[in-house]
């Protein structure tokens, strides 16, 4: 199958929980709500602000409670939080959270590395957690990570990944993002697992695609998603982050990169290329390390010339 082009892409910036978790230490609640209020002043509609997880599992997001507690929300806005249990679900809702996400794996040996139990298992400790949320009246989103490989199981069967979609869609999740967790993804990879969703009886149009670009082919998946008819994308301004359980796996999508090659080519977003570089210019004075997003440099290269269309 291939579609037209989109006319425009809703960007789910996840680089406030996602990039944050992988960093080295931990930073004040006060910088990551000047982060988080950054991005949405950039016109991003999604941003996954926090994780409500066992501090001792990730230290780097202790302070969810505190941050959602704190933050000024801006209408049109959501603002997601993952949750990996009831317990984090109630955290959550507690301080009033609306837009919940719950992770899920399509392999064995990740999810045994992750939350310490099977793919299956842990695919039916999620149903609770989903319909209580909705009972809450919160909107649910899924992950499914380890899609295009797995650092511990090697090759994915793509119908071993859509099985675990079409669980999480049948639970009641809105959309499911499909994750290269590992960055092990190459274009060709894209239609195959799509192809395998379509055979489950999947809806493309409420897929999302999360691409790391540890290989440097996330913008290349990009593309071919774009070419398969996927309008939402998951990055992280300045291409912060990775994942604390996949060994190597350093290297989000990064924002700055993603938009550029989306407005370059005429579709458009509700953020600006700008607006997402100043949050991370916020972000990069804080960190011990320069921020890898190529776009982001050449853009502070050219002295803020960019396109934001």
């Amino acid at each position: 199958m291939s579609a037209p082009l989109p006319e425009r892409v809703r960007v789910v910036e996840v680089g406030p929980r996602d990039g944050l978790q992988n960093e080295p230490r931990a930073l004040g609640t006060r910088v990551k709500l000047d982060f988080v209020e950054a991005l949405a002043e950039s016109g991003l509609t999604d941003i996954e602000v926090s994780s409500f997880v066992r501090p001792d599992r990730v230290p780097q997001l202790a302070d969810a409670d505190e941050v959602f507690a704190a933050l000024d929300e801006k209408p049109g806005v959501r603002y997601w939080a993952l949750v990996p249990n009831e317990t984090g679900l109630r955290r959550a809702l507690e301080v009033g959270v609306r837009h919940i996400a719950v992770l899920a794996s399509a392999t064995e040996g990740f999810s045994r590395a992750n939350v310490n139990a099977g793919a299956g298992e842990a695919l039916t400790s999620l149903e609770p957690v989903v319909a209580l949320a909705r009972h809450a009246g919160a909107e649910v989103r899924g992950y499914v990570s380890t899609v295009f490989g797995c650092p511990y199981d090697g090759e994915v069967p793509p119908r071993q990944a859509a099985r675990a979609t079409k669980a999480l869609f049948d639970m009641g999740c809105s959309e499911v993002s499909l994750g290269d967790t590992i960055g092990v993804a190459v274009p060709t990879d894209i239609p195959r697992v799509l192809e395998a969703h379509d055979a489950a009886g999947v809806e493309r149009s409420r897929l999302a695609l999360h691409l790391h670009d540890t290989r440097g082919t996330a913008l290349a998946n990009v593309w071919a998603g774009l070419t398969e008819g996927i309008t939402v994308f998951d990055a992280s301004a300045g291409g912060l982050g990775g994942c604390p359980f996949a060994p190597g796996a350093a290297g989000n999508l990064a924002t700055e990169d993603l938009l550029h090659l989306l407005h370059g080519t005429g579709i458009g977003t509700e953020a600006s290329l700008s607006g997402v570089a100043r949050a991370s210019g916020l972000i990069g004075r804080e960190l011990a390390h320069p921020l890898p997003s190529r776009a982001l440099a050449a853009f502070r290269g050219s002295r803020g010339r960019a396109s934001d269309s």
